[in-house]
């Protein structure tokens, strides 16, 4: 027998107890389903069995780990039934691109990807989940792993597991079907109850409820915009021949990576060289604004536009609106009495827009600094007065949302979402969520410039995201350009600078099963020299050594 916590319960258990049959005498006390647990801190999946005494904790579908684990168990489930309906080719032809509305956009090389299709499939999917079927997990050798994904025609599967460095490879079979995923999954096809098929562009989204709501599905709503800039960045990355990770490590080991490292840096220059000409055929738009979430490269963004802005005969100024903050004791504070500095309400939303009517109407004005030591605005001689080729080039979180310049007109503006979307997939079923890509970059900068601890700034991230979900996402439509500052080989630079911070993080510590996953992800990667980066590259804001003072 073996003795179980769970809150202040304690049971005493046959060895050999499944993790999910403690789930099952428990889940009348949850609102969402059970799907995963954690064993003495460490995160486990239902099917596993009770050896030790432990001390457990259930995470659900509301849980952002028990939310991905059921979306990628979806996917599992749905190329399953894409199997049975078209066969194995089909399922070779699909590929899992990038999120959509609450979803993930799909393609079909093989199969035609109509409603009457998506119809079969879904039909499918029900079925599969009335059986109850097993996700079954087998533990299989890399070389095995190989030539099976191989002869199933999974190619870009195969191709990365050539660069594993782990000697197994943990497989999942549905029912006959077999693939490989980069996380946990659930135990049985009974969990798999909410989703659907949705016709879009040129495949279709494999949609889910949101994570707040589990089980009830939000309107879809895709975001054309950020959509049609993923899709641009999407093709891109298969015109190098770099859209997985296996063939980015190919490229890297077969020594074409410079090459690719230009040829990424020469498009995004060309993009921002097209915003720039944008801007310069509209006479009226004398006030850029640009926003985007945590970690986006808005800065060296910002002083890239700036120098495309004037080869284009315009004058720009740069203006941060983080030096318009309240003085401190105006500061909002959040539900748990600290200074909430991501909400418009910390911004002195009365002077910014005094000072930018006055430049607008040609009058001098003296600007602040803010002092983030006293709290308090400082006038240094900062004086500024536009003349008729000056532009000013507005960089922060609220630059998107009206309020924050009310009073300017709209005419005067140009809008500039930026965020780092990762184009990047490990293979053709397991995307690379964006916002993996945002917390090492975050990580690896403040670490080098504000000397926090990988722990720390894993502990902020939720805060972050709540501050971004706020303030930034709801506006993102409002932009007239969408820029991706996502580098198609920036994790092979950054993973040299994260693994020793993650690695710093100790079992003890709440952060350690956030590092553990990193560091099991970054481990995909090959490494890169950063002296191949370009100093002017946006990659330079994190790893430092750029032309741009920052």
């Amino acid at each position: 027998m073996r003795k179980v916590t769970i809150g202040e319960n304690i049971l005493e258990v046959q060895d050999g107890t499944t993790y999910q049959e403690l789930a099952d005498r428990y889940q009348a006390d949850y609102p969402h389903d059970i799907v995963l647990v954690l064993e003495n801190g460490k995160m486990r999946e239902l099917f596993r069995k009770v050896k030790k005494d432990s001390t457990i904790k259930f995470l659900t579908t509301g849980h952002i780990d028990g939310y991905k684990t059921y979306k990628r168990s979806a996917t599992l489930l749905m190329l399953k039934a894409i199997y049975d309906v078209a066969g194995m080719e089909a399922v070779c032809g699909i590929k899992v691109h990038f999120s959509v509305s609450q979803g993930f956009y799909c393609t079909s090389k093989h199969a035609a990807v109509d409603e009457a299709f998506l119809a079969k499939v879904q039909t499918r999917m029900e079925e599969l989940v009335k059986q109850e079927l097993p996700l079954e997990k087998k533990t299989i050798p890399v070389d095995e792993a190989i030539e099976r994904f191989a002869r199933h025609g999974m190619l870009d599967k195969a191709r990365l597991f050539k660069f594993r460095r782990s000697s197994t490879v943990n497989v999942y079979r549905l029912d006959g079907f077999e693939d490989y995923y980069y996380g946990y999954m659930v135990p049985n096809t009974k969990y798999l109850k909410y989703f659907q098929l949705i016709p879009y562009d040129e495949g279709f989204v494999l949609e889910f409820p949101p994570a707040k709501t589990p089980e009830t599905f939000a309107p879809f709503a895709p975001e054309h915009k950020i959509f049609t800039t993923l899709k641009n960045s999407t093709r891109w990355s298969e015109v190098l021949e770099v859209a997985t990770v296996g063939a980015l490590n190919e490229q890297i080991s077969n020594g074409n990576i410079g090459d690719i490292i230009l040829a990424q840096e020469a498009i995004m220059e060309k993009e921002i060289g097209n915003i720039a000409a944008q801007i310069a055929s509209q006479h009226d738009k004398k006030l850029i604004m640009i926003a985007g979430p945590s970690s986006s490269g808005k800065t060296t963004f910002s002083h890239r536009l700036s120098i495309q802005l004037l080869a284009h005969g315009l004058r720009p100024h740069p203006i941060a609106v983080d030096n318009y903050f309240v003085e401190r004791e105006e500061t909002p504070k959040d539900e748990d009495g600290n200074y909430n500095f991501e909400c418009l309400g910390a911004m002195d939303i009365e002077l910014f827009n005094t000072q930018m009517s006055a430049l607008l109407r040609g009058e001098e004005v003296s600007l602040p600094t803010f002092n983030f030591l006293t709290g308090r605005k400082e006038y240094k001689g900062n004086t500024l007065k536009l003349g008729p080729d000056d532009v000013l080039v507005i960089e922060g979180i609220h630059c998107l949302n009206d309020a924050l310049s009310y009073s300017l007109p709209q005419e005067n503006k140009f809008k500039i979402y930026l965020s780092a979307l990762t184009q990047l997939n490990i293979d053709e079923h397991n995307r690379i969520p964006t916002t993996d890509g945002r917390l090492i970059r975050r990580m690896v900068r403040d670490a080098r410039t504000r000397g926090s601890s990988a722990q720390r700034t894993i502990s902020m991230w939720p805060s972050v995201r709540r501050g971004e979900d706020e303030n930034i996402f709801p506006y993102q439509n409002e932009a007239d350009v969408v820029f991706n500052s996502a580098l198609i080989y920036e994790l092979c630079v950054l993973k040299q600078y994260a693994e020793p911070l993650l690695f710093g993080i100790t079992p003890e510590e709440p952060e350690y099963l956030e590092a553990k996953r990193l560091l099991k992800f970054l481990n995909y990667f090959q490494g890169i020299d950063s002296h191949m980066v370009p100093n002017n590259s946006i990659l330079k804001e994190f790893i430092g050594g750029g032309f741009f003072h920052l």
